[in-house]
């Protein structure tokens, strides 16, 4: 397996590839598992990502590595073969969620800041024998609600951005490429401009808290939220218009040195988490303007509402589940070169 930073984060965002984010912790599943009236045990949990990751050639064809929880690191598939062998062999690379969860930041006005830097480098250490090649850690920044600009505060930003960079840099020294993931939340009823002013000033926090503490770019990648509308904004930004405010944040806050940003869907739906990817990518084409990094996606419940929907917990419809998972990888890995349109998803 290719062990160079450099080489992992550029193969991360190979042309027309993604990420599948299967890292969802076991409450969270729980959660999907209860929509589709399946019960979370882990064996249940294990064939449903089995299913997935035993998708091909839409594995190698459309995800170039797969964000695993701790517990999916450690599994078997029901046959024996551990399920980082099964996405190696899929021509993928295995990653791990690391964060321990967004908690109440003290003195703030219920502002949030992810924890989970106590005993990361034994962490880290036991991951990459695990198999893990790339890590990933979720900030989470929100945005006030009724006009409220006192949130999020510089306070939070910097917190989130302090702890993003700690973390960034110990996967370095464990020869593990961080993924780092400051997540400008669509909750609530802003505008698409307040979203862009917010990501900015969380992007150059970001940057500024990564080079102060020496972290090599070019061994990172970056998972942004692209710049949308909030979800109660009764007006809600165009394809185009999330395109044009994306790409001029990036151009202002984002280094050339970072290889690729692979988006988060944040709760958008397939369609529309697809249809926006494919903008930025056209948009990025046509642009006079130079844009250095890959633009790709790292999807999880874009990727998998389909195939969950399809499965819902019976061995008899792996391959329907198999199938819609399949459709939304290539409808995405095109979105990811700008080739994506409406018309292929009849």
């Amino acid at each position: 397996m290719t062990t160079s930073l450099q080489d992992i984060a550029q193969a991360m965002v190979a042309q027309g590839k993604g990420l599948l984010a299967a890292d969802e912790s076991t409450g969270t599943i729980k959660k999907r598992f209860d929509t589709i009236d399946v019960d979370s045990t882990e064996e249940n949990r294990r064939d449903y990502r089995e299913m997935l990751f035993r998708t091909t050639p839409a594995m190698k064809e459309a995800i170039s590595g797969v964000i695993l929880f701790d517990e999916t690191i450690r599994q078997k598939a029901a046959d024996g073969t551990p399920l980082t062998q099964i996405i190696q062999d899929a021509g993928s690379i295995p990653g791990i969620k690391v964060d321990m969860g967004a908690k109440d930041l003290p003195r703030s006005h219920g502002e949030k800041v992810t924890e989970g830097l106590d005993g990361l480098r034994a962490r880290l250490r036991e991951y990459y024998e695990l198999g893990a090649r790339f890590a990933k850690w979720r900030a989470v920044i929100d945005i006030g609600r009724g006009g409220n600009r006192s949130v999020p505060s510089a306070y939070c930003i910097h917190a989130n951005a302090h702890a993003l960079a700690r973390y960034a840099a110990l996967c370095q020294e464990a020869g593990i490429v961080p993924i780092v993931e400051p997540e400008v939340l669509m909750d609530g009823d802003h505008d698409a401009e307040r979203c862009y002013q917010v990501t900015q000033a969380t992007l150059k926090a970001l940057y500024t808290e990564l080079y102060e503490q020496r972290v090599s770019l070019e061994g990172t990648i970056l998972k942004p939220n692209m710049i949308v509308s909030g979800k109660s904004c009764p007006t809600q930004a165009s394809p185009e218009e999330v395109a044009e405010r994306t790409l001029k944040c990036f151009a202002h806050t984002v280094p050339a040195a970072v290889p690729g940003i692979v988006f988060l869907s944040g709760g958008q739906s397939d369609i529309d988490a697809t249809a926006n990817l494919n903008a930025i990518n056209q948009l990025k084409s046509a642009s006079s303007s130079p844009y250095p990094w890959a633009l790709s996606f790292s999807y999880g419940r874009a990727l998998q509402t389909a195939p969950l929907d399809a499965w819902r917990g019976n061995a008899a419809n792996v391959t329907a589940g198999q199938r819609a998972f399949a459709h939304r990888a290539r409808m995405n890995g095109l979105a990811a070169t700008g080739a994506w349109s409406p018309e292929m998803e009849t």
